[in-house]
């Protein structure tokens, strides 16, 4: 059985095509706080660099995110913490 962590993956690569994708299991620092739940997989960090956010503000890049992972949310995914990015803007934070 793969990992939320694969399935996000998955989901994220199948919907965005991304450019650079990094998904880290953080429930572990979330211990203790709402949502967290034995065995973690209920808080994580994405980093996502595609094309298909370019001409989209912040908040609409969030909702397709989330969208694209409404199943994880129905299933104990808690929180997201996201950078959302275009390459440009990707590029422009390495510089």
């Amino acid at each position: 059985m793969s990992t939320r962590a694969d399935r996000i993956t998955a989901r994220l690569t199948e919907t965005f095509a991304p450019l650079l994708l990094q998904v880290v299991d953080e429930s572990a620092r979330h211990a203790g706080h709402a949502g967290a739940q034995p065995g973690g997989e209920t808080h994580y960090a994405v980093l996502l660099v595609a094309a298909a956010f370019e001409g989209q503000a912040r908040v609409g890049r969030s909702r397709a995110v989330h969208a694209a992972l409404a199943e994880e949310f129905a299933t104990g995914l808690h929180a997201l913490s996201l950078a959302l990015r275009t390459p440009a803007e990707h590029d422009a934070t390495r510089r």
